[in-house]
């Protein structure tokens, strides 16, 4: 790896953000972490960022050559923010800019899709991850987490459909790699963990390893969105919805060798995260 300037780091205190953010720190690197609380991270200068607020942006822009972007949550048009910000990065000095996608977006798709069909020609120094779904889906905040948590149940649309799933820590080493090699990527690059797994898969290695019950139950299309727009506007939960039924006709069901390329060693099973994270949990 090359000596670096500053990485501004969005969303730092997010679940690929926090992992990148300690990550760049380890390794001697400037960081601003940037959120929207300006929260203090460790060898970190925390700096205010709202995707939404625009006079947010100088500040946390200022001295800074790269950039980690981690789109708003839940915002089914992302690019009418992002756009004009990565503009105004451009012309104040960042060189370099790693988007966080979805292995579910192509480029030009829908949400965050139009911003990584931008990138390219915005930055001569870029990457765009796209990760399958996260690990972490069933051991943090997320929905998924808390209803293992809770009742012992995980719920999907998506049938027998597997996932490539990942380690968040894993796509933070692949970020990290193309925030800080001497040559960025230039390329899309697929993120996935080293099997696909269905989620009744999933719901048997958290039973074996925490020793409680724990099952899949198979719901519809339209039970998907509706327990989804409970929580969500209700264009993402569609979309959220539509994604589970992808995978259930195969869209997500693959392995890349990703992770093993940038970063030289392979990436985590669910297994070993589960292990780590929820043993004794039960």
């Amino acid at each position: 790896m090359t000596t670096t300037g500053t990485t501004l780091v969005i969303g730092a205190t997010g679940t690929t953000g926090s992992r990148t953010t300690a990550q760049l720190t380890a390794a001697g690197h400037r960081v601003k972490a940037a959120g929207r609380r300006a929260t203090p991270v460790a060898g970190a200068e925390p700096v205010l960022f709202d995707w939404y607020d625009p006079a947010t942006h100088a500040a946390a822009l200022d001295g800074v050559d790269r950039v980690y972007l981690v789109p708003p949550l839940g915002d089914s048009d992302p690019e009418a923010v992002m756009l004009p910000f990565l503009h105004q990065a451009r012309t104040v000095g960042v060189r370099r800019a790693v988007l966080l996608s979805s292995s579910a977006v192509p480029e030009g798709g829908p949400a965050v899709g139009k911003v990584h069909q931008a990138l390219p020609g915005l930055f001569a120094q870029w990457a765009v991850l796209r990760p399958s779904w996260f690990m972490q889906n069933f051991t943090g905040t997320h929905v998924h987490a808390r209803s293992i948590r809770d009742e012992g149940v995980v719920r999907t649309a998506t049938g027998s459909g597997r996932v490539g799933f990942v380690d968040a820590g894993d796509i933070a080493a692949v970020a990290v790699r193309a925030l800080t090699d001497e040559q960025a990527p230039n390329a899309d690059l697929v993120l996935t963990g080293p099997e696909a797994l269905a989620y009744d898969d999933i719901a048997a290695i958290i039973a074996e390893v925490t020793g409680r019950a724990v099952v899949h139950r198979r719901l519809s299309w339209e039970q998907m969105r509706d327990r989804l727009t409970a929580q969500l506007p209700v264009e993402f939960a569609a979309m959220l919805a539509d994604m589970d039924r992808a995978i259930a006709g195969g869209a997500e069901d693959r392995v890349t060798d990703t992770v093993q390329r940038l970063t030289g060693r392979p990436p985590r099973t669910f297994r070993a995260l589960v292990e780590r994270e929820m043993r004794g949990n039960g």
